[in-house]
């Protein structure tokens, strides 16, 4: 049982929850003895609010201005991180910066392009001072638990699921920009933003796991934007009956929630943690005041959960196992139905009715990895299920993969590895591509149940656009074992009699401390970098003018656009260190005539800087109607750019080259109704591009023009509405706003982009 409080609440000594209402401070007072208990001042009481005052800069903690403990970036974001930091001023890292190979490692497209950057980042980590991770070693987030996280710390990483709240250490996802500025000794810049409490109580049944419990919060606050950048507070005698990896398994996947991030209350089990990873020293006590209040309360009974799945194409779209077997057909009508949200292709025909045998759904793969699926108990639980059985000979195939080298030792030494491959299931390494579409892609028109982070369509490798199809459903190890062990039936692990004899972890460092690159206060600056081919400059922006004069090359009316749509993953990011290359990508899983319009617009904005005017005549039939009402303005002196309108971009990934693409190709702007997540718009604004808000239909259509004149000053005059014109036969006029933004992100909108900023 979930339940959403309608306002906020208060804690109090960690265990009793009073909600606000009418008779909060009548029942506060009988509880403390006080007549009047300040809401203020009880916000502070949060663990949230302690980590942020202990790491906020500035003078409010309305505005506050964070610097971070340490870093993190993989290999598909750390070479844009560094070029950009480069040609920013870098001179090296000024707080520890792990830079870990754990996203292309398996991904041999582009020819030499990942060994190559894989040595960029290592003659990075030598010159500037830094933590290089190979590959195979670690995926990025179990290397941060393993050997980052500190009590009472923060870490920001360029990987959304940048999450290790359960150890006490708040983190947050954001993209590469933001990353940036921390090399660069800058802060990052946010409102307080609002703490939300997840009270856990109750104790899991046997058979149910940390991403059932995942799941099933999702889906009770992603759609109400219930926690929507705000931070998640877990307390409640709950926690105490998990175990860390397990908490882990839950907060690796609020990430999925939409929110900023989380921190969790921390006890003996979690001081266990550190000093079973040689690190006692890291560990803190993290608890709320004796009175916390939250902005928010999210209720859990751990005991009502049951085993669930996440049907395609989203984490949110969750059931319970036991009731998509009992309602089979009318679900899969269900997710069908949803499914055409996304995918408005007629190439393909949608189904999973075909997936139904003799009254079940059959599916044709199981991947446990990642993150989120490939800690040491989540494979510990699925081998005790699967012990002594197979998993046959026909489409059904597992696949797992522990989260670091560490964790694999564990499980050679303990047993698994073999119980495991008897079964018929192969063993990988620490590898994040079946997440993201670089490893372990279905056969078209295939099913995939996956201890992962993410279903978004075609995230898994499939392409619509040639034709291909696939999906993908979220489940937890233990019930992807138990539908293995009935060969590729959908079973939940509470259907099976199995007694889970939870193996003690053994962490060996030694595997790191003989492989992993420590250059920490080590920079070396007289170390020349290692440039493959692939790796190409940032190509030069330019400032944004006083007026401009948007194209609109795509138009998109899904409820929800995800990273993955704006710019695919899997093999298109092996040409991630190739801003110009990878651009080529941009929307081809949604729009795939939006690369060809892009390139249009900027292929006239190039030849108008150059000639010092329009040649291109829809342009100068757009400036003739701009000039009957403004015949002061010249084209010689107003910026083209391309512009794309979403009701709700951004959900997902934190890749920067979301925007980074856009911008590349000629994009000056988003107009959307709203962002899905502050790491989008963010990336946005420090890649130079304007992020509007429209309230209501968009006025205008795919191809039009749009004129906004003294827009420049408007940025820098803090306008709340900006006056915008469709240019038809005449100038239409609508308004646009551009929301809050901070005194930085003006001047770097206005300059044209971060490198731009600080160059």
């Amino acid at each position: 049982m979930i339940k959403l409080f309608e306002k906020g609440a208060y804690l109090i000594n960690g265990t009793e929850l009073i909600e606000e209402n009418a008779d909060t401070q009548a029942l506060l007072a009988s509880k403390l003895g006080s007549k009047n208990v300040n809401k203020e001042e009880a916000k502070r009481g949060t663990m949230a609010y302690e980590i942020l005052e202990a790491h906020n800069t500035s003078k409010s903690m309305d505005k506050l201005k964070i610097k971070f403990d340490k870093l993190t970036s993989h290999d598909i974001t750390f070479v844009g991180i560094i070029q950009t930091a480069r040609a920013s001023g870098l001179e090296k890292f000024p707080v520890p910066y792990v830079l870990t190979n754990c996203h292309n490692s398996l991904c041999a497209v582009g020819g030499t392009i990942n060994e190559d950057d894989h040595m960029f980042g290592l003659s990075c980590a030598k010159k500037y001072g830094g933590i290089y991770v190979p590959p195979h070693q670690a995926v990025i987030h179990q290397f941060a638990r393993e050997m980052l996280a500190a009590g009472g710390n923060m870490i920001l990483g360029s990987d959304s699921h940048t999450r290790y709240g359960a150890l006490g250490t708040m983190a947050i996802g954001e993209g590469g920009p933001e990353i940036v500025k921390q090399l660069l000794s800058k802060t990052y810049d946010i409102n307080m933003p609002d703490v939300v409490g997840v009270y856990l109580t109750g104790t899991p049944q046997k058979g149910v796991g940390p991403q059932d419990i995942a799941l099933a919060i999702i889906g009770a606050v992603f759609a109400n934007g219930y926690v929507n950048n705000k931070v998640m507070e877990f307390v409640g005698d709950g926690v105490d009956r998990m175990s860390v990896d397990y908490r882990i398994g839950v907060d690796v996947m609020t990430t999925e929630t939409t929110c900023l991030s989380s921190i969790w209350k921390t006890d003996e089990k979690v001081k266990e943690f550190y000093d079973i990873h040689m690190r006692s020293s890291d560990y803190k006590e993290m608890q709320p005041k004796d009175v916390a209040y939250y902005d928010g309360m999210v209720y859990v009974d751990l005991s009502e959960i049951k085993p669930m799945i996440a049907m395609p194409f989203h984490p949110s779209n969750v059931y319970t196992i036991e009731e998509l077997n009992h309602n089979l057909m009318d679900i899969l009508d269900d997710v069908e139905k949803k499914a055409l949200v996304s995918l408005d292709n007629n190439k393909v025909k949608y189904t999973l009715k075909d997936k139904v045998r003799n009254g079940r759904l059959y599916v044709e793969q199981g991947v446990i990895a990642g993150c989120a699926g490939g800690g040491f108990e989540n494979i510990c639980d699925a081998a005790g299920i699967l012990k002594g059985k197979y998993i046959g000979a026909d489409e059904f195939s597992l696949s797992v993969y522990p989260a670091s080298q560490p964790i694999y030792m564990e499980l050679v030494k303990n047993g698994c590895v073999a119980d495991l491959m008897a079964t018929g299931a192969t063993l990988r390494t620490a590898f994040c591509g079946p997440c993201f579409g670089a490893g372990d892609v279905p056969a078209n028109n295939g099913l995939s149940i996956r201890h992962s982070t993410r279903n978004f369509p075609n995230r898994e490798g499939s392409k619509i656009t040639n034709g291909q199809i696939a999906s993908v459903a979220l489940m937890d190890a233990r019930s992807i074992a138990a539908t293995a062990a009935n060969q590729g039936y959908l079973t939940p692990a509470t259907e099976i009699d199995v007694e889970f004899n939870k193996p003690k972890y053994f962490f060996d460092r030694t595997i790191y401390d003989n492989r992993v690159y420590n250059g920490l206060n080590k920079a070396d600056a007289s170390q020349e970098l290692k440039f493959g081919p692939g790796i190409v400059d940032w190509p030069q922006m330019v400032e944004l003018t006083d007026d401009i004069l948007l194209r609109v090359v795509s138009v998109i009316h899904d409820p929800v656009t995800t990273t993955d749509e704006l710019i695919p993953s899997g093999e298109t990011s092996s040409y991630r260190s190739n801003p110009l290359g990878l651009a080529e990508f941009t929307l081809s899983r949604k729009d795939p005539a939006y690369v060809g319009k892009a390139k249009a617009v900027r292929a006239v904005e190039e030849d108008r800087r150059k000639n010092h005017g329009l040649a291109d005549e829809d342009y100068k039939k757009a400036f003739e109607v701009i000039k009957t009402v403004y015949p002061q303005v010249s084209d010689k002196e107003t910026e083209v750019g391309s512009v794309i309108y979403a009701v709700k971009p951004g959900d997902g990934s934190a890749r920067e080259q979301a925007a980074s693409c856009q911008r590349v190709l000629s994009g000056l702007a988003n107009i959307a109704s709203e962002y899905a997540t502050k790491r989008y718009r963010s990336n946005l604004i420090n890649w130079g591009m304007l992020p509007f808000l429209l309230n209501g239909k968009e006025p205008f259509e795919n191809g039009d023009f749009i004129f906004i004149k003294d827009i420049k000053s408007a940025v820098a005059n803090k306008d709340s509405e900006i006056k915008a014109y469709v240019v038809k036969d005449t100038l239409e006029e609508f308004t646009l706003k551009l929301g809050e933004l901070t005194d930085d992100e003006r001047t770097i909108i206005q300059k044209g982009c971060l490198i731009n900023y600080y160059r």
